[in-house]
């Protein structure tokens, strides 16, 4: 990967983006890889010699290895293991997941606990893909290890969070730290959910090795945002109502009391994360280069 340094940022941060340690051990796909997209996985392999990335966007991953660091020296008790890899063959693939926390319970089982650091954004939306991430930890350790999992939780840093809005929404995080409980499925759909990742990921090889098309990104993994149609009144700044169709808007203007002054406005969808290059890959993308709007 190609780093640049557009804002002549200090060489520590230099340093640091350049040292990343991370890797996935002797192993076919991680669990992060995993939950991704197969197509995004794939391109990011053939292109990783031609991926670019400047310093001033590392910064987060700058906050997260920190926090890992430091609560990982904070040291193990009994009950508690830190940072630990675990690997296991399914279906032909050798997985690997770094699990943050184990900690044992009284009762025998285990708690898991992953360490994000986020946005408030990703604390008050729904995140399927911190579930897929600790329901597939769960996996491997029952399979691995022989003990159930009995407790999944999320420990947010958020690093936008304001004391203000925390002091009148109810729904705003109380602190910088947020910890966030997280469905625990039973063990065969935990199962069910990996071998159909896995399967998905073979078949992208499989394409790449026999010069076939890769498999799209479908529209939950390119964040899609999807068209609405706002009604909206002369002098009024917000909506008076939102539709997703345009037929709904017409309607609405159709049968309203006072029609006079109400018009429509197409607000466009769009792939977030496609638009905003939050894969890393929409340069090489045949699909994002084809793309019209939602």
């Amino acid at each position: 990967m190609i780093i640049t340094n557009l804002y002549n940022l200090p060489e520590q941060i230099e340093r640091f983006a350049r040292s990343d340690k991370y890797s996935r051990g002797d192993a076919d796909i991680s669990v992060t890889t995993l939950i991704d997209a197969p197509r995004i996985n794939k391109l990011r392999e053939l292109h990783a010699n031609e991926l670019s990335v400047d310093l001033s966007e590392r910064v987060w991953s700058l906050f997260g290895t920190a926090v890992h660091h430091i609560l990982e020296e904070a040291g193990e008790t009994p009950d508690t293991v830190h940072e630990e890899r675990i690997f296991t063959k399914f279906n032909g693939w050798t997985l690997s997941g770094a699990i943050d926390v184990q900690r044992t319970k009284p009762d025998g089982t285990l708690a898991l606990m992953d360490y994000k650091v986020c946005s408030v954004w990703s604390v008050l939306s729904d995140k399927p893909d911190w579930e897929r991430q600790l329901n597939c930890y769960a996996w491997l350790i029952r399979r691995e290890k022989q003990i159930e999992v009995t407790d999944l939780q999320i420990c947010a840093f958020v690093r936008d969070w304001s004391r203000r809005k925390a002091s009148y929404d109810d729904n705003y995080p109380d602190s910088p730290i947020a910890v966030i409980d997280v469905p625990v499925w039973d063990y065969e759909k935990q199962e069910e959910y990996v071998l159909e990742r896995v399967i998905k990921h073979q078949s992208a090889q499989t394409s790449f090795d026999f010069t076939d098309p890769l498999p799209l990104c479908t529209d939950e993994e390119r964040w899609a945002k999807p068209s609405k149609w706002a009604v909206m009144k002369d002098g009024r700044k917000t909506a008076v109502k939102i539709y997703d169709s345009e037929e709904e808007a017409n309607l609405h203007i159709k049968v309203a009391d006072k029609p006079d002054g109400l018009y429509v406005d197409h607000r466009k969808g769009e792939f977030i994360r496609c638009a905003g290059n939050f894969c890393g890959v929409a340069e090489f993308c045949e699909q994002y280069k084809g793309d019209e709007h939602v």
